[in-house]
């Protein structure tokens, strides 16, 4: 269950005309739970562009609702209408499916998870790519080839319904066009009501520390305050990336729509002065090298502390605040809903059951 949750939590990543200056993506998250936690809804779904989530669903409201004021300006009434019955019924389809996979790989009643993430990116030189992937209990159980037009299943119960979507005859062909043609017009849309925000440049604050215990010195790397969400940080060793050696945060969103990610490595302290974090993003014009400079360490990590803190209090504060805005077949699931003339932003065409 936990593991679900951090899923969608943790989850929780200028295109007009003509090729792109830069990539972007849209992204659709699906999880189902037989079984949740006191308040904890059965079913929650989210869509993000570039890492930014914009709209949500979840059992308890049974609404589609936006999270960003650039996609509640740019969109009208029938949008919403169309999204809150799409979702309303996924978490239909998805519940019914719960009980199809326990079934199938005999479990007995408890709280068992469907996770399905899919989406489309568009490429800085104006090439797009799409995929589907669907997890059981958090783990792999089939994915999508659009290339192909083939479902690769990871064990024998996926087997099952590999043979069948197989067998649907139009599932693949349905997916592939959603995935080429659908998700990427409306990914320029959003793009297009989004510009303003999803466009902009902010450099990210680096702050380097070091924590010595039992001779080992703990090397701390962290970036905050950084839009858009993609960044590279590495530690170097006399230049050299040391990848097995970093430990690393997931990139994490701020109150404010930037976001704050970590990097250590544990070192000799004899070395400390061999070692330097890079950072690359979008905002910087070359990548940029940063060294520990010990008496600078106790500002960086008050620091560091302070902003994690308000950045979760800002969070809670901000959803409390857009909710209070907002005012109080058969066995089987498709990993999206039926789409209606092939128009809807967050459904991919008609599926077969599991």
């Amino acid at each position: 269950m936990g593991g679900a949750l951090g899923l969608v939590l943790g989850l929780l990543l200028g295109v007009l005309d003509g090729a792109a200056s830069e990539p972007h993506s849209l992204r659709y998250f699906y999880i189902a739970v037989s079984d949740p936690s006191p308040g904890v809804p059965q079913f929650v779904t989210v869509g993000s562009v570039d890492g930014e989530v914009f709209v949500y669903y979840d059992s308890e409201t049974r609404k589609k609702e936006p999270r960003v004021d650039w996609i509640a300006a740019n969109t009208d009434q029938q949008y919403w209408d169309r999204e809150t019955e799409i979702s309303r019924r996924a978490e239909q389809i998805f519940r019914v499916g719960l009980d199809a996979l326990r079934e199938r790989y005999n479990q007995s009643r408890g709280s068992h998870t469907v996770q399905v993430m899919y989406g489309c990116d568009l490429l800085e030189d104006g090439s797009t790519r799409g995929f589907r992937q669907d997890a059981y209990e958090g783990r792999a159980f089939i994915a999508f080839d659009k290339d192909t037009l083939t479902f690769a299943a990871a064990d024998a119960a996926a087997q099952i319904t590999k043979r069948k979507w197989e067998q649907e005859g139009t599932v693949a062909e349905d997916w592939k066009n959603y995935l080429e043609n659908t998700c990427i017009e409306w990914l320029r849309k959003y793009v297009s009501y989004g510009k303003d925000v999803l466009r902009r440049r902010e450099r990210p604050e680096v702050q380097v520390s070091g924590m010595e215990v039992d001779k080992t010195l703990t090397l701390s790397c962290r970036a905050h305050g950084f839009y858009p969400r993609p960044i590279s940080i590495n530690w170097l060793k006399d230049g050299m990336v040391q990848e097995q050696e970093t430990q690393r945060g997931s990139t994490v969103p701020n109150s404010d729509g930037a976001y704050h990610i970590w990097a250590t490595i544990d070192v000799l302290p004899g070395d400390r002065d061999k070692y330097q974090c890079r950072v690359e993003h979008a905002s910087l014009p070359q990548p940029s090298l940063f060294s520990w400079e010990p008496q600078s360490d106790l500002i960086p990590i008050a620091a560091g502390v302070s902003v994690a803190v308000m950045a979760v209090i800002a969070a809670l504060a901000g959803f409390a605040v857009w909710k209070s805005k907002q005012g109080k077949k058969k066995k089987g699931y498709n990993a999206a809903p039926d789409s209606e003339g092939g128009s809807n932003s967050s459904s991919a065409g008609s599926n077969p059951s599991v």
